[in-house]
């Protein structure tokens, strides 16, 4: 399997099913295709709008993140990235595992993380020089307080060590470690999910309680906890490789349900007047105190119940109103979002970058809405064009193998 540009892999699918693969330098485009045969486009797309809501979510006091789904839920992007990125991973190494063995489809998925490591390893470099060299330039130490790279600054050699062993993180770089350690453990958990989905699924949820009881957690340097407690999230992780192994099949059905659709509506309507009272605290007084005893506080970082129920409210919502094979899957509107979640490693990546940039812009130009307006724009529109990017380059790539393979009418 060739691993490509993003956690889940579009073309690893591709070729764990030959008969989709192209016979002729003619199959292969000159321009990026956001249309994958084997693949459901949809996973594509709500990975490139939770990339783009990270993005916009990333930039303090950000006018244009009132469109993003933390403020009128319980839940945000990081439940749709980490669903999404656990029902896909299931899929391809699921099927490599079905075909070519456990130790195959397990390096391959240990291959996999060490090169989400090394991309957060780059990342890590180039967003402190880019937070250390602003500060340095104009003189303020506010950026490196409010990144978190203070520590860095006063002992690079302890905090770089520390940041290899994914201790230290800097504001808005959490989410590749939880991914990194999701899937240091997926080799095991898909091997019992393909043959005991049922136990597999209720294993992780033990685990899930029993971090969530016992406040079990991995430590952060130089002090705390780590933002995203991987114990917890692995749950929703689990979940969606459960879905990507054949549960979504099973729950058809329940899903098509206008029972199951009313209450998800419900409880989002629910939790929207919950989260109101937290933008406009003075009608905190309609929540009960009985009922704020119950459900504050909605954690985030182990995961609450809540969040969960919320993110999977909004699930079969999509899922019901978005078939799969839905033409508007290959319309020009939801291409640019299709290609920035079939290069989600990269866009992620760049996203952190950007934000960091726009808010430095921001302050620095002590601008109002309309240039926190024109930053996000901006910076959806750069992600957009290096999606574009990666696939043209891609694209060309495939062409030039294509051309160089001796018999290219032959099966691949």
């Amino acid at each position: 399997m060739v691993e490509s540009n993003y956690p889940v892999d579009r073309m690893a699918v591709l070729q764990t099913r030959p008969e989709t693969m192209p016979t002729a330098p003619a199959a292969v485009a000159t321009t990026p295709a956001a249309v994958a045969s084997a693949r459901d486009l949809r996973l594509d797309l709500f990975r490139g709008i939770a990339l783009w809501l990270i993005f916009l979510d990333h930039i303090p006091t950000n006018i244009v993140s009132w469109v993003t789904v933390r403020n009128y839920g319980f839940s945000d992007a990081a439940e749709m990235f980490v669903f999404i990125s656990g029902y896909t991973a299931a899929f391809v190494y699921g099927r490599a595992m079905r075909q070519r063995g456990f130790v195959v489809a397990g390096a391959r998925i240990l291959k996999r993380a060490w090169q989400v490591y090394v991309a957060h390893v780059f990342l890590f470099v180039v967003y402190l020089a880019e937070i250390a060299y602003v500060s340095k330039s104009f003189e303020s130490s506010l950026y490196a307080e409010e990144w978190n790279i203070f520590d860095f600054l006063k002992q690079p050699d302890v905090t770089l060590f520390q940041a290899l062993l994914l201790k230290f993180k800097p504001v808005n770089m959490d989410v590749l470690p939880l991914y990194i350690v999701l899937l240091l453990g997926f080799p095991a958990t898909l091997w019992l999910l393909l043959r005991r989905p049922a136990l597999a699924l209720a294993t992780s949820a033990m685990l899930y309680v029993l971090a969530r009881t016992f406040e079990w957690n991995l430590p952060a340097y130089p002090s705390g906890e780590w933002v995203f407690n991987p114990l917890a999230w692995q749950f929703l992780f689990v979940i969606g490789a459960w879905c990507g192994v054949g549960g979504a099949e099973r729950l058809a059905g329940l899903i098509r349900s206008r029972v199951v659709a009313a209450l998800a509506i419900a409880y989002l309507v629910f939790a929207f007047a919950i989260v109101m009272t937290w933008h406009f605290p003075r009608y905190g007084y309609l929540v009960p105190r009985w009922l704020g005893d119950i459900i504050y506080p909605v954690d985030k970082a182990n995961l609450d119940v809540l969040r969960i129920l919320h993110f999977l409210a909004l699930a079969v919502l999509a899922v019901r109103f978005v078939p799969p094979g839905w033409p508007a899957l290959n319309s020009a509107m939801f291409r640019p979002a299709i290609l920035c979640g079939q290069h989600s490693l990269e866009i992620f990546c760049l996203g952190v970058f950007l934000a960091f940039a726009g808010h430095f812009v921001r302050v620095e130009l002590s601008g109002g809405p309309l240039l926190q307006v024109v930053i996000s724009l901006t910076g959806i529109g750069v992600m957009i064009g290096v999606a574009w990017l990666i696939g043209w380059y891609q694209a060309l790539e495939g062409r030039g193998a294509a051309r160089r393979t001796p018999n290219p009418g032959g099966s691949v």
